[in-house]
């Protein structure tokens, strides 16, 4: 658990301005919180205190240490902060708290929609990405044919083996909105795997004789895709989910 972050720190973070600069304005006073000037650079703001909402020269705005962000990423663009070819899931993201730092949690390709979890809290990107950990993904797929059952032992073709939690076949009206069905559809299936290997569930369905048509990502750990959230839209989440 943090202790705190500096005032002059949060401004300067918040603000994309230098500490300087940030310590000129809250010696000004133009840095106000419930009515009062805040004029201690050097305070630690607690972090339940956190986003502190103050007004900047007169104008409304929160100062955030940590930031969270669901994103609802749709096809055709990347999960890369820059790309020389193609539209960003990061570009998608302009004018959240933080935008400079913040970094995805784990991938999805440029035909894969869903959740996408992004954060500046490098411990918490570990934590959710680390194999050993093993978090839970849960994607919704269109397929071309119906899945063979899964084998066991089972095994892709270099040898890999995939942690598959669950595999069922899914109904059309549990859809996700977000997810893309063809019309040359055949099946829809729900998987859940511990892991995110690259291109894993796609290498899972064509292991079992099928070919994804349509993929979307609709939950990561517990937290799940809204169904209202459209696709390239986004919103902060609280720190307290996983």
């Amino acid at each position: 658990m943090s202790e705190g972050a500096r005032l002059d720190v949060l401004v300067a973070r918040n603000l994309g301005c230098s500490r300087s600069a940030a310590r000129d304005l809250i010696a000004d006073g133009g840095l106000v919180a419930g009515g009062e000037p805040l004029t201690q650079a050097r305070e630690t703001i607690a972090p339940e205190r956190l986003p502190l909402a103050v007004t900047v020269d007169g104008v409304a705005r929160q100062l955030f240490d940590r930031v969270r962000v669901l994103q609802n990423k749709p096809l055709g663009c990347v999960t890369a902060l820059r790309d020389p070819r193609h539209r960003t899931a990061y570009e998608l993201l302009r004018g959240t708290p933080l935008h400079a730092e913040l970094r995805p949690v784990g991938r999805l390709d440029l035909d894969t929609t869903g959740l996408l979890l992004w954060t500046n809290d490098g411990a918490e990107i570990q934590r959710l990405t680390h194999p050993r950990r093993a978090v839970p993904r849960t994607y919704q797929a269109a397929l071309a044919c119906p899945f063979q059952p899964l084998p066991e032992p089972f095994r892709l073709d270099d040898g890999y083996e995939p942690n598959v939690l669950e595999l069922a076949e899914l109904p059309r009206t549990g859809a996700h909105p977000s997810l893309t069905v063809p019309p040359e559809t055949a099946q829809l299936a729900s998987i859940t795997v511990g892991g995110g290997a690259y291109h894993e569930v796609r290498r899972i369905f064509a292991a079992l004789g099928s070919q994804v048509l349509g993929l979307c990502r609709v939950r990561f750990g517990a937290l799940a895709l809204p169904a209202d959230l459209p696709p390239g839209a986004h919103r902060l989440i609280d720190q307290a989910a996983a």
